[in-house]
C-alpha cells in the first residue's frame, strides 16, 4: 500500500517536504513575512526563495543557512555573483552569524561560508551540509557545462536554497533549471508534464499546456515563495512602498553611415545592425550622459554601458571629474572590491560599469541617479541595474535616465514586451502562492443548464 501511495504522490504536480518537521524560533530582526518564507523553505528542504530586490532575500538565506547547517554537519555554503560576498559577509556579521567569505576548500570552517561562482572548483561540496545559490538566475548566463557542474555538484544534498529576484524574467523554461538544482524535479520532466513546443512559431518556442495553468502554478507554489511586495504574502506593505521612478529619455539625432548598397544614411536599423549603430553612436551618447553627471555634481551616479567601447567613451567623456570609478569585467578582484567600496562607501562620487558585472545583489540605496548609455535586449539587466538603487531603503525619488540613439528605440520596445510577460508571471505565481495558503480560495461558477434537450422517439 505505501508503495502505491508513493506512486499517487508522484502523480501530483506538488513537491514533497523533506527538511525540518520542527522548526526552531527564528530571528526577531526577520520580518514576518521573512520569518514566514524561512520557515517553508526549511520545511521544504529545498525550494526557492524568489524575493524581490529589498524584500531582505540576505537576511532570509543567512537564517535558513544557520538552521539548514545545525540540521546537517554545522556548515554551509553560500555562492554569489563576483563582488557581492563581502557585503553578504558584512551583513551577516552585523546580525550576528558566523560567517566568512572563503576562496579555497583549506578556508573551510564550521558556520556559514560565501564563495565566488567562478572559484566553486575550489571547494568540495561535499563538505558542506546546505548550499544557497544567491542571485541563481545567473545560472543561465553561465556555459552549459559550468551550469551541469553546479547542479551535479549539489544534486545529493537534502537542503538547498535558490534565491533570485527574477527567477525567469522573460521565459518560463528557465523556472527549470532552479528545480532542478533545488532537487523538486529534471528539467526535462518539468517541460514534458507543463510544456508543449508550440511549432506554429518559427523559433519552435515552449509554452505552457492550456489546461496545465493552474496546475503548473500550484506545482511552484508546493516548493518556492515568489513575491513582489509583502501583501503578495498576505501581509502588510508598511516601510516596503517605494519612493517614485522618474525615467528620461535623451535622443540623440544621429544618421547612421550609409550601408553598402544603400544610398542614403538611414535611421531605420534591425535588431542583427543594432551593434553598427551602438558603435557609431557611443560617443555622442557618452558625451550626452556625462553632461548628466557633470551638472549635478553634488549626487552620486551609477553609469550603466553595455559595451566596452561605451565604458572607454564614458570614461574619456568623465576625464577630470573627480571622484570616478569604473569596473569592468578584466579587472582583479581586489581592484573590483576596491572600487565597489569606494563607491559604497563615500569614496567615489561615480560608478562607471556593466549590468553583467554589477547588476545583480549590490545595496547602492545611498544613490539617486543612474544613466544608461547603452543597453541590452536583455530585461532583467536592465530590471536588476535600476533596483540596485530602487530598493527598500532607497529615501529620495530616483531618476533613471536613458540616451538612446536613432534606431535604438527597438531595444526599448522589446524591454516593455518582456516586462509585461514577467508582471503576468508573477501574478499568475502570487494567485497560487495566496491559494496555497489559504489567503484566498478559488471562485468556481456554479453551472446553470439553459438549453432544453430533445429525447428522440425511439429512446
Amino acid at each position: 500500500m505505501s508503495s502505491y501511495i508513493k506512486l499517487l504522490e508522484d502523480k501530483t504536480s506538488r513537491s514533497r517536504m523533506r527538511g525540518l518537521e520542527s522548526v526552531p524560533e527564528l530571528a526577531p530582526h526577520l520580518f514576518p513575512f521573512q520569518s514566514e518564507v524561512v520557515e517553508f523553505l526549511l520545511r521544504a528542504g529545498g525550494g526557492g526563495l524568489f524575493l524581490d530586490t529589498g524584500l531582505g532575500k540576505t537576511a532570509c538565506e543567512l537564517e535558513w543557512s544557520k538552521h539548514a547547517a545545525a540540521a546537517t554537519n554545522g556548515r554551509a555554503l553560500i555562492l554569489t555573483p563576483l563582488a557581492v560576498a563581502r557585503q553578504i559577509e558584512r551583513e551577516g556579521q552585523r546580525w550576528g552569524y558566523d560567517v566568512a567569505v572563503i576562496r579555497e576548500q583549506s578556508e573551510v570552517r564550521d558556520g556559514i561560508s560565501i564563495c565566488n561562482y567562478d572559484r566553486i572548483h575550489k571547494i568540495d561540496p561535499d563538505e558542506f551540509g546546505a548550499v544557497a545559490l544567491d542571485e541563481s538566475s545567473v545560472l543561465k548566463s553561465f556555459t552549459g557545462k559550468t551550469t551541469r557542474a553546479i547542479l551535479d555538484a549539489f544534486k545529493d544534498h537534502r537542503f538547498k536554497l535558490s534565491a533570485t529576484a527574477t527567477p525567469a524574467p522573460n521565459d518560463h523554461m528557465e523556472l527549470g533549471t532552479q528545480a532542478e538544482f533545488c532537487g523538486i524535479m529534471q528539467s526535462s520532466e518539468m517541460l514534458s508534464r507543463f510544456f508543449i513546443n508550440d511549432s506554429s512559431t518559427a523559433s519552435q518556442s515552449w509554452r505552457l499546456k492550456r489546461h496545465g495553468v493552474s496546475a503548473f502554478w500550484d506545482w511552484m507554489a508546493s516548493w518556492c515563495r515568489m513575491a513582489s511586495l509583502p501583501s503578495d504574502l498576505g501581509h502588510s506593505d508598511k516601510g516596503f512602498l517605494l519612493p517614485e521612478l522618474v525615467s528620461k529619455a535623451h535622443h540623440i539625432e544621429s544618421l547612421i553611415d550609409i550601408a553598402p548598397g544603400e544610398l542614403f544614411a538611414t535611421t531605420k536599423v534591425s535588431a542583427t545592425d543594432m551593434h553598427i549603430v551602438k558603435r557609431q553612436t557611443s560617443m555622442e551618447r557618452a558625451t550626452m550622459a556625462a553632461s548628466l553627471v557633470i551638472n549635478e555634481s553634488d549626487e552620486s551616479w551609477v553609469v550603466w554601458c553595455d559595451t566596452n567601447y561605451e565604458a572607454d567613451a564614458i570614461m574619456k567623456a568623465l576625464a577630470g571629474v573627480s571622484g570616478v570609478v569604473e569596473v569592468r569585467g578584466s579587472h582583479t578582484l581586489d581592484q573590483k572590491e576596491e572600487s565597489l567600496a569606494a563607491f559604497a562607501e563615500g569614496g567615489a562620487r561615480v560608478i562607471v560599469t556593466k549590468p553583467s558585472v554589477c547588476g545583480f545583489g549590490l545595496n547602492w540605496q545611498h544613490c539617486a541617479r543612474t544613466v544608461f548609455v547603452g543597453r541590452s535586449f536583455s530585461y532583467e539587466s536592465w530590471y536588476q541595474a535600476i533596483r540596485r538603487l530602487w530598493r527598500f531603503g532607497q529615501a529620495r525619488e530616483v531618476e533613471c535616465h536613458v540616451v538612446i540613439a536613432a534606431g535604438e528605440e527597438t531595444i526599448g520596445r522589446v524591454i516593455e514586451r518582456k516586462a509585461e510577460s514577467h508582471a503576468s508571471m508573477k501574478e499568475e505565481m502570487r494567485e497560487s502562492m495566496l491559494r496555497n495558503i489559504g489567503l484566498i480560495s478559488e471562485v468556481r461558477t456554479p453551472y446553470t443548464a439553459t438549453h432544453k434537450g430533445v429525447i428522440p422517439s425511439w429512446i
